[in-house]
């Protein structure tokens, strides 16, 4: 047998998914924030792979994630921000923030005063958006949220702001929420996060 034909076996794909089940266990049994938040960072780099998505719906990764968006623990939100942002790119896990009230979850991380919380919300708020969610998603408050981030000094965010108008929205609807910061310019709404 060829060494990469034993590689796609299913011993391999045991492996994996036990590998990750003790990750989720470990998250699960320890009162130690320091292990919870390696074990976080791990579980969002392999939610990268889409060879783990199964295995981390399996295992309910998705909604651990979930969960850690209202934690007061900034590293807790920031690693279950980045790990959404990237099972978000899985149809079936998207499906399953979608159900499981993730936009709002999401959208109340653009406040976040983390920078790299922000970018993947927004990130995670674009690989959400599709013909059944987008009514929920081009929002004015979400757009307005983004036109504020267009005007940010750092460019990462700048950048992925314009984008998320351009895909996600139509001229009409930034058109609108422009008229309706044009009425409003104070300081209320969220804040740019701090560099």
């Amino acid at each position: 047998m060829k060494p990469e034909m034993w590689r796609k076996g299913s011993s391999e794909g045991s492996d994996r998914f036990e590998y990750l089940q003790t990750l989720v266990t470990e998250f699960q049994d320890t009162d130690s924030e320091e292990a919870k938040e390696q074990v976080l960072a791990n579980l969002a780099n392999f939610a990268y792979d889409p060879k783990n998505m199964e295995y981390l719906r399996e295992l309910q990764v998705p909604d651990l994630f979930l969960d850690m968006l209202t934690e007061e623990n900034d590293n807790f939100v920031e690693f279950g921000m980045g790990g959404l942002c990237n099972l978000s790119m899985d149809p079936e896990c998207r499906d399953i923030i979608l159900q499981s009230n993730g936009i709002s979850l999401v959208t109340n991380c653009l406040s976040s005063q983390r920078e790299e919380t922000v970018l993947s919300a927004i990130t995670t708020l674009m690989n959400l958006t599709a013909p059944s969610s987008r009514s929920e998603i081009a929002v004015p408050a979400i757009l307005q949220c983004m036109l504020r981030f267009s005007l940010s000094e750092s460019p990462r965010l700048r950048n992925l702001a314009a984008v998320f108008l351009q895909d996600c929205c139509t001229e009409e609807q930034v058109a609108r929420a422009e008229q309706q910061m044009q009425g409003q310019q104070t300081a209320v709404g969220i804040p740019l996060p701090k560099d």
